[in-house]
């Protein structure tokens, strides 16, 4: 049987030279970890650290923003050049072919990144609209820097505001600084011609930052209640069930599934658990309350901050907070107490 040659990242030999462990990501060889999972997440929490995460999708849009708008559930008019905003693309039925960050540049041009197995799909859909896209992913390095002292390690960086975006210049190289992220921490994420990602790389890491792998990349998704795709958000799934309305603007006029998203009865809903037993939830485990399975766990793990057992799980409507359940890990009932999301304090916005 013929193995598929894996994508590998304009860093990959930086990450060898590393020492990393690498794992399959939609494709990629991507850095798992490098130190271990638990010493990259806190250098995140307490400090700082770097992220390739170059897998991300890039695509570039042109064409009237009232079409790209009529593709994406969220509001581009809400936003102004040189912001960016989350949102999520549906199927017909509602469900989610994929959430991606929309960056308006101008009242013609946006760039999307969208999540490395979905991004081929995205740009058909875009196309179909009658917009013009091209998929710049394999030409783009993507390095996001997050962390309370992210600041130190790019000083020079423009003043921006959370989710907005400008140019500048690391090491030398021209860059687009997004002020986003995906760790609930204050930081950015650089995205870099792929050519001259490793002088960017290298000042980074010599400037103090951390080299971390997409394995603490999740447990602090995780620790913020951050939906991840195919995890959280689905294409067979309802994104009415999600918990990510925030993200869906109904009124703004017809979408790709707007009417199925409408139409759709919230019967579920993503919630917090943390566990007050002994064990690790785990994707696609149940979850119990007394006698009766009230929902399942979509994303979980052992949180490094808290030092305890976390999900997100997707769940029945009366769930509350308060909520003593039981995870069902490997058919062996764990106890938890369902929590208000986040596990821990966002500090994106400081």
């Amino acid at each position: 049987m013929r193995l598929m040659t894996q994508i590998r990242s304009p860093l990959h030999d930086r990450h060898v030279a590393a020492d990393a462990k690498f794992a399959d990501f939609a494709g990629w060889s991507m850095p798992l970890e490098y130190a271990g999972t638990v010493s990259e997440h806190t250098a995140v929490r307490e400090a700082v650290g770097v992220f390739d995460v170059s897998h991300l999708g890039t695509l570039t849009v042109h064409g009237p923003l009232s079409v790209l708008n009529s593709v994406l559930t969220n509001d581009l008019d809400r936003i102004a050049d040189g912001q960016a905003q989350y949102t999520l693309l549906l199927n017909e039925a509602g469900g989610v072919v994929d959430d991606l960050i929309a960056y308006r540049v101008a009242d013609q041009e946006a760039l999307l990144v969208p999540n490395a197995a979905n991004h081929p799909a995205v740009a058909r859909v875009l196309r179909d609209a009658g917009l013009e896209v091209t998929d710049i992913t394999r030409e783009t390095a993507i390095l996001a820097v997050q962390g309370p002292a992210s600041d130190q390690v790019l000083p020079d960086l423009p003043d921006l505001d959370y989710m907005e975006f400008g140019a500048a210049e690391v090491a030398g190289v021209p860059v687009t600084v997004c002020r986003t992220g995906y760790t609930g921490e204050r930081g950015v994420e650089l995205l870099v011609p792929a050519e001259q990602a490793a002088a960017v790389w290298d000042a980074v890491i010599a400037a103090g930052a951390v080299p971390c792998g997409l394995g603490a990349r999740d447990t602090l998704r995780t620790e913020m209640g951050y939906a991840l795709h195919g995890h959280e958000l689905r294409p067979d799934v309802p994104a009415r069930w999600s918990s990510v309305s925030w993200a869906v603007v109904p009124d703004k006029g017809d979408f790709i599934g707007r009417q199925a998203y409408v139409d759709t009865a919230p019967e579920q809903k993503l919630v917090g658990l943390r566990v007050t037993g002994r064990g690790i939830p785990r994707a696609d485990m149940p979850v119990v309350r007394g006698e009766q399975e009230v929902g399942l766990v979509t994303s979980g793990t052992f949180s490094p901050t808290l030092r305890v057992g976390i999900a997100l799980a997707r769940v029945a409507r009366d769930v509350v907070v308060g909520d003593a359940v039981d995870i069902l890990v490997r058919g062996r009932p764990v106890s938890a107490e369902v929590v208000k999301l986040p596990f821990v304090p966002a500090r994106v916005r400081s």
